[in-house]
């Protein structure tokens, strides 16, 4: 039975050769079109990091993750910029302020204005933040190099959290699939969290 389920499962050079480039396009591409869970997929590739022999593997995924989140936040603010830019807009840009809620938008603004690149930082690190800053961000007319340089940290900041929460989660099982299955939920619980609380508050308000 164990010698099934060994050949059944794909050595780990196959898995880090269709692994790794999989994680960089679904991050790339949810940092432009905010709908896949970025964070469950980070956390999900550290677990299986996690239980793999090479020496690396989690520095890997560090570095995979936190790239594709950088650049693809700098393509959708460059995008924004050419909306900004043009009479018209862009799909883009009308996609991003879409997802940024006039309450949130004047919170990120109110907070960029005080703080500066450090509201960044934070912004990717709480669930929903991270579009409203940066279109508060595009309002001020930052520049994308001035964007870029408070970016990096908050990409950072994020791989290194979800990839914590994948390490937990594989440290937790001695099966990855089960690590996988308790990070995704930790991730999104946490996601959750925020949104289940300012409903709890404006309900309490009413």
């Amino acid at each position: 039975m164990a010698a099934t389920v060994n050949r059944s499962v794909p050595p780990e050079s196959t898995q880090q050769a269709l692994g790794y480039p999989s994680l960089f396009l679904l991050v790339l591409i949810g940092a432009l079109v905010p709908v896949v869970p970025t964070g469950a997929l980070v956390s999900s590739a550290a677990v299986v990091a996690f239980h793999q022999t090479a020496p690396f593997a989690l520095a890997l995924v560090f570095v995979t993750a936190s790239l594709a989140a950088f650049l693809g936040d700098a393509a959708l603010y460059w995008l924004g910029r050419r909306g900004m830019r043009s009479k018209n807009g862009s799909r883009w840009l009308e996609a991003i302020r879409a997802r940024a809620p006039e309450d949130r938008l004047a919170q990120a603004q109110e907070k960029l204005a005080d703080h500066g690149v450090a509201v960044l930082v934070l912004s990717r690190l709480v669930p929903a933040g991270r579009i409203p800053v940066m279109l508060a961000c595009l309002m001020a007319n930052w520049p994308l190099r001035r964007f870029a340089r408070g970016n990096l940290p908050a990409c950072l900041a994020w791989a290194v959290t979800y990839q914590l929460i994948g390490i937990l989660g594989g440290s937790l099982f001695s099966e990855p699939w089960e690590g996988v299955v308790a990070a995704v939920a930790l991730t999104v619980l946490v996601s959750a969290t925020p949104s289940v609380w300012r409903r709890m508050r404006k309900t309490a308000r009413a």
